[in-house]
């Protein structure tokens, strides 16, 4: 009973600690965003298990149209973020649709490969990098809830607006000079702990990266041999950083079979309509038939 109401305690001061903040909002969307990531990738890894025949699938229609999840989480945020603006502030309307903009970001951002691949990779190697912007947003939310701010604008006085702008602008070159580098994790973290986005973008680049592209292979053929060193694909943090994302999403090779045995019965079943399309067409067309 004493643990409880300590636990209960701690948790009401933290949210009061919220509300004098104004950050009620980022917490509920924060909540939601984990909550329905979490509960997606629960859904699709038990929709490839054998083991529980009884969960129900994906949305498809009756055409063979496949409704993504992506759909029904731009809809919630489209949604929430209208009702939120009609709220104005005002409790509890406004900590519910924040709730609920959380809640379609996380459906949308577990398909973020197909937002950048625009095809189904969702089981694929190329589907890891959902994992990896879900861990990137989830982070950045966190570090802003619990007070990082990436820097302070003030309007005191022109020197003061021009210093701003320039530290904002320095900021965000370090944070895009990391992303081109492939250290996104360095980025995400250093537009709110600047020393860090200055250490990434001081690194040296990923050998698959933007960055690498433009300025090393032939042109610093040193560097280029340095950066794949640095970064060889059986490093130890690799193995780890695909351990989690296996232990949160999946591995990429589960669900590939039965996809594959999908997409071949919705081809067989295609076929077999366009044939039995084709013979009536031909019956129609064939004059003997009619008198017949």
């Amino acid at each position: 009973m004493t643990t409880t109401l300590t636990t209960a305690s701690i948790f009401s001061d933290f949210y009061d600690n919220l509300v004098d903040n104004e950050e009620q909002g980022l917490f509920w969307v924060l909540v939601g965003f984990i909550g329905s990531f979490a509960f997606i990738r629960m859904s699709t890894r038990l929709m490839r298990s054998p083991k529980v025949p009884w969960w129900p699938g994906s949305v498809v229609s009756d055409s063979g149209v496949h409704l993504h999840h992506l759909v029904f989480g731009i809809v919630t945020m489209m949604a929430a973020g209208a009702i939120g603006f009609a709220a104005l502030g005002r409790s509890p309307g406004t900590e519910i649709c924040a709730a609920f903009f959380g809640i379609g970001a996380g459906l949308t951002i577990d398909e973020f490969a197909l937002w950048v691949h625009l095809e189904d990779v969702y089981w694929a190697e190329q589907g890891r990098s959902s994992i990896d912007a879900t861990v990137i947003a989830a982070a950045a939310m966190g570090l802003a809830l619990i007070g990082f701010s990436p820097f302070t604008f003030e309007t005191g006085s022109a020197s003061a607006i021009i210093g701003s702008l320039i530290s904002a602008v320095f900021i965000f070159g370090m944070v895009a000079i990391c992303f081109s580098k492939g250290r996104i994790l360095h980025g995400t973290i250093g537009f709110f702990v600047f020393p860090i986005a200055v250490y990434g973008a001081w690194r040296i680049g990923k050998p698959d990266s933007a960055w690498a592209r433009h300025r090393y292979g032939e042109r610093h053929p040193k560097k280029q041999a340095k950066a794949e060193a640095r970064f060889p694909p059986d490093r130890r943090t690799e193995h780890f950083k695909n351990a989690f994302r296996d232990m949160i999403g999946g591995k990429p090779s589960e669900g590939l079979e039965s996809a594959r045995d999908e997409a071949v019965a919705a081809t067989r079943e295609a076929s077999a309509e366009v044939r039995e399309r084709a013979e009536r067409v031909a019956r129609a067309a064939d004059p003997t038939n009619r008198d017949r």
